[in-house]
């Protein structure tokens, strides 16, 4: 086991129950998922050691190859938190039990038809673009309430709610104000989806003080990230 990795662990948790308590919320409503990518299963195995459940990747291939190695033990679940390509779709709804990039119909038609088979429903969560640049991932605002209502016709999906990444030029508190407000738009349409995935290791504190719900937190707990494998 690697003491570093358990303090930086204690030391993000840290972070998170204090920023929560400033932003007058309670700690147990934000869940942290361990962004993965890059590293070893045993980095995994660490982690699930320490009481991590919530992992993420970003990569098909990667998430596809560590949940065929490590398995689904009994509370870890396994997050998807990038770009999906939609004729990857089942291979990441087989690995995922959470999609947080669901971008646009087809994707979402493809994730559906997927879990046709009979499978656990997916949970999934839209992403929308906090930029102007439209080859960026995610949805544009203007799009949240239509994609939200062909989401909620998909009958294997559970919609859980919205997700986003702050731009790199932007104060991620005036960007993850503006997911708040997209948030509202996707609740009126889907109310029971409140979950907002928002935050990463540079800027969790202000996700969380504009209603993040689930964080995204990598570096700040893996250490620096391996070459590409």
């Amino acid at each position: 086991m690697d003491a570093d990795l358990a303090a930086r662990l204690d030391e993000v948790d840290a972070s998170i129950a204090g920023a929560a308590r400033s932003a007058g919320r309670d700690p147990a409503a934000v869940t942290r998922i361990v962004i993965t990518k890059f590293h070893p299963l045993s980095l995994i195995r660490d982690l699930v050691d320490l009481g991590v459940r919530d992992v993420g990747e970003n990569r098909q291939q990667e998430i596809s190859e560590k949940v065929a190695e490590f398995g689904r033990p009994e509370g870890l679940t396994w997050h998807f938190v990038g770009q999906v390509q939609t004729k990857k779709a089942r291979a990441v709804r087989e690995a995922a039990s959470v999609v947080h990039s669901l971008d646009r119909a087809r994707l979402a038609d493809a994730l559906d038809r997927a879990g046709a088979d009979g499978s656990a429903p997916l949970d999934v969560l839209i992403q929308v673009n906090l930029t102007e640049d439209p080859d960026r991932g995610g949805v544009a605002p203007a799009d949240i309430e239509s994609l939200t209502e062909h989401v909620l016709s998909c009958g294997t999906l559970r919609l859980r709610g919205i997700m986003a990444v702050a731009p790199l030029d932007e104060e991620p508190a005036a960007a993850f104000a503006r997911l708040a407000d997209y948030a509202g738009r996707l609740r009126a349409v889907a109310p029971s989806a409140d979950w907002i995935s928002a935050g990463m290791s540079a800027d969790f504190a202000e996700a969380i003080a504009a209603g993040a719900t689930h964080l995204r937190i990598g570096s700040a707990i893996t250490g620096p990230r391996p070459e590409r494998r």
